[in-house]
């Protein structure tokens, strides 16, 4: 196991195509939801124990070596609002191209391959930490550090909020990030016996309702 390849694999400078995108905090913003520090918080705490989980979940599944199309059918049933299916794609094809470049193997080109049109991005993340010769604890710790980085990083854009403050709101969701990586794993690991039912499913409404509304927006800063 190499550990700092899990640092290149969650490095923000990673080009996964991540800053690109708000995690739907643009879309909070606008709506006055995410305000200052603490709603920026809130936020990000409710994202990651629900879609954050599943998310780290296929990825720790993908990374046990789970079948990858498999996975990412059921991803896509986990993710019921079209705009969200789309920027998991895209932002699977752009870690793609990073993972292949970082480490090129079979198991990569065989995604690109089976999936010319994008698999969702946790699945490649997956497959990727496999590559990297990391856990499936590893690929769910990344995932789901994700999930709280992209949107208070959006927030300092969005917000114009202190970079201090925005990284004080990831530092005191460290146990949080932790908690949801263990279970993710966990559930990862009995897919082989019980199939990707196992998987959890928990949503945010609410997230997907604002991610179709923002996708129509004639004028944005981020694309999701």
């Amino acid at each position: 196991m190499s550990r700092p390849a899990l640092l290149v694999l969650a490095d923000g400078r990673f080009p996964a195509g991540g800053h690109a995108h708000s995690g739907g905090v643009e879309a909070a913003v606008a709506a006055r939801a995410v305000r200052d520090p603490a709603t920026l918080h809130a936020f990000c705490r409710g994202r990651l124990h629900t879609a954050g989980l599943t998310t780290a979940a296929l990825a720790a599944a993908a990374a046990a070596g789970c079948d990858p199309l498999v996975l990412d059918a059921a991803a896509d049933a986990r993710t019921p609002a079209p705009a969200l299916r789309a920027t998991a794609r895209k932002l699977g094809r752009q870690m793609l191209r990073a993972a292949r470049a970082a480490w090129p193997c079979e198991a990569l080109e065989q995604l690109a391959h089976d999936l010319p049109g994008g698999a969702h991005q946790p699945v490649v993340l997956g497959v990727a930490a496999r590559a990297a010769d990391l856990t499936a604890l590893d690929a769910a710790h990344a995932a789901a550090f994700d999930h709280v980085t992209g949107p208070a990083t959006a927030a300092v854009r969005l917000l114009g909020l202190d970079p201090f403050d925005a990284t004080a709101v990831i530092a005191r969701l460290c146990d949080d990030i932790d908690a949801v990586a263990r279970r993710a794993a966990d559930a990862a690991a009995h897919v082989a016996e019980e199939g990707v039912g196992v998987l959890p499913a928990a949503s945010s409404p609410l997230l997907d309702i604002t991610a179709e509304q923002h996708a129509a927006w004639p004028t944005r800063l981020f694309a999701s």
